[in-house]
C-alpha cells in the first residue's frame, strides 16, 4: 500500500504526530530508529524536532538528509493505536 505523509507534529521526546493521504493518523516514537551514520544528530532532540514533510516524497525528512520510508511510519502510526 502506497502512503505519502501529508501533515505531522513534534510531540515531545521522540514522538511525532503524523497524518497520512489515507486519512488515517496516530503517533509514532522514533526512539529506536536512530541510529547509524545519517539519524545519530536526531539524538538530540531541537534537531529532531526540526523535521518537515517533503510533499514530493510523501515523508518526514531533516535537513541532514535523514528521511523514513512512509510506509514503515505508517505501520508504526497503526501499531501504536
Amino acid at each position: 500500500m502506497l502512503v505519502h505523509v501529508v501533515e505531522a507534529k513534534y510531540i515531545s521526546g521522540y514522538k511525532i504526530w503524523i497524518k497520512f493521504d489515507t486519512g488515517d493518523e496516530g503517533e509514532v516514537d522514533l526512539t529506536d530508529v536512530l541510529w547509524g551514520e545519517v539519524f545519530e544528530p536526531l539524538k538530540d532532540q531541537e534537531i529532531f524536532r526540526r523535521f518537515t514533510v517533503d510533499p514530493e516524497a510523501g515523508t518526514l525528512v531533516w535537513a541532514n538528509g535523514a528521511d523514513l520510508a512512509p510506509e514503515s511510519l505508517f505501520r508504526r502510526a497503526k501499531a501504536s493505536k
